[in-house]
């Protein structure tokens, strides 16, 4: 018995995790490689076979620098939150629709919200804690960027609970076996995944790393071991949402390869807005989170809690 309840999840989150970093060695190659094809041009191509080694020599090099830290930064917190920001990006695949029984429960979409909410301490005590104006900018301009998309994405999410009538991410593969709920809902999946374009700081909302005015951003302080961790936090939270995505989707069908594909191709739309979208204003960030998703998510959230109270009645 107690090999079942403790070694097993034990093993199968070690290899999860081992997984998911693999995974995001290799999404830093083909965002490498997909900027170099567009900016015509060939990406790293030089370390091993048509340059596959690259991520894992990229993080040798990361992990073996010497350790930097600013003698006026409150030493602790600056220290421990790229720690935690990896922690939570690699908490947050727990609610993955395993259908093993090893992890996956009943609350997966609450235990999401949770996650992500908590990733905003992690970006404004990064900004802080190093004591550095341009950090400090950075770590308030990406806490009211996250936050403000967080409601949109909160509203998408309860629309899908009131649409399948619980919070178990193993429910749309039920409620999906005959069609995606992407022809249902097409104007909530483009919200969507642009809502998760800023929940993870990517272009063209990647304001808390605008070159021009911050250098980088919350991370501007930071250097090998600590910056390495931040890096595969954002890229986990990459694959993580394009997971996402695929579940609330495009079926939710995890033991097919097709999922994967879908997965990959989701994660190639992330690297592909990079390459072509220049970065969005301020203010336009603030209102299209505010003037254009919130109206939409409220809205379909009432047509399915409608829809949901109308099949009750029937």
């Amino acid at each position: 018995m107690f090999k079942y309840e403790f070694i097993l999840p034990l093993i199968g989150s070690l290899l999860l995790i081992i997984c998911v970093l693999v995974g995001v060695a290799f999404l830093t190659l083909l965002e490498r490689k997909v900027l170099g094809y567009i900016h015509i041009r060939k990406g790293p191509n030089k370390v091993g076979f048509v340059g596959i080694p690259q991520p894992f020599s990229d993080a040798i090099k990361l992990f073996t620098k010497e350790q930097t830290y600013p003698v006026v930064s409150n030493y602790l917190p600056y220290y421990f939150s790229p720690v935690f920001t990896l922690f939570l990006a690699l908490l947050v695949w727990m609610m993955m629709p395993y259908f093993t029984g090893m992890f996956m429960f009943e609350v997966g979409l609450l235990f999401f919200l949770c996650c992500t909410s908590l990733g905003v301490y992690t970006v404004m005590i990064a900004g802080w804690s190093s004591n550095s104006n341009y950090a400090l900018l950075g770590g308030l301009r990406g806490v009211a960027q996250t936050i403000s998309y967080e409601v949109s994405l909160a509203l998408i999410l309860l629309s899908f609970v009131f649409l399948i009538n619980g919070y178990c991410a193993e429910e749309f593969g039920k409620f999906q076996e005959f069609m995606w709920f992407l022809v249902l809902t097409f104007p909530l999946a483009l919200s969507w995944f642009a809502s998760c374009l800023a929940e993870t700081n990517r272009t063209p909302f990647d304001f808390a790393e605008g070159e021009s005015e911050l250098v980088s951003g919350f991370n501007v302080e930071y250097s090998s071991g600590g910056f390495a961790l931040i890096f595969l936090g954002e890229y986990a939270s990459i694959l993580f949402m394009s997971m996402l995505f695929g579940v609330l989707f495009l079926g939710c069908d995890v033991y097919s390869w097709l999922f994967f594909i879908k997965l990959a191709f989701i994660a190639f739309a992330f690297i592909w807005v990079r390459g072509t979208l220049p970065r969005f204003r301020y203010d336009k960030l603030m209102y299209l989170a505010w003037k254009s998703f919130l109206p939409l998510s409220l809205g379909y959230l009432i047509l399915f809690s409608g829809l949901s109270v109308y099949v009750g009645l029937l």
